[in-house]
């Protein structure tokens, strides 16, 4: 396959997919990806002891407000921070859904 001028083998791409960090584990009352907890535990985050997604957004910005964190890591955290709010989000608005019904 040609993208943007550069040469790609599919299959390559593909055998080369990291899917197992993207997989889901369950912490306490949470549901995580093995990425997300790796990237926790590198930053010291008590996710652990986190009752709730809510809970653990605080926890990360909390992290994130450290002016000595390193760059890269802020990026990684802000990621997870952003992840996290959508699922907490939609499992908010489904959980709202099935009280009206």
């Amino acid at each position: 396959m040609l993208l943007n001028g550069k040469e790609y083998d599919i299959g390559t791409l593909v055998k080369n997919l990291d899917t197992a960090s993207n997989s889901f584990v369950k912490v306490g009352n949470l549901m995580l990806t093995k990425r997300e907890v790796n990237i926790l535990k590198r930053n010291f985050i008590k996710y652990e002891c986190a009752s709730s997604l809510s809970d653990l957004r605080i926890k990360i910005e909390e992290v994130m407000k450290d002016e000595s964190l390193d760059e890269d890591y802020s990026y990684e955290l802000e990621s997870v921070l952003d992840s996290i709010t959508e699922r907490d989000y939609y499992d908010y608005r489904s959980h709202d859904r099935r009280q009206k019904d």
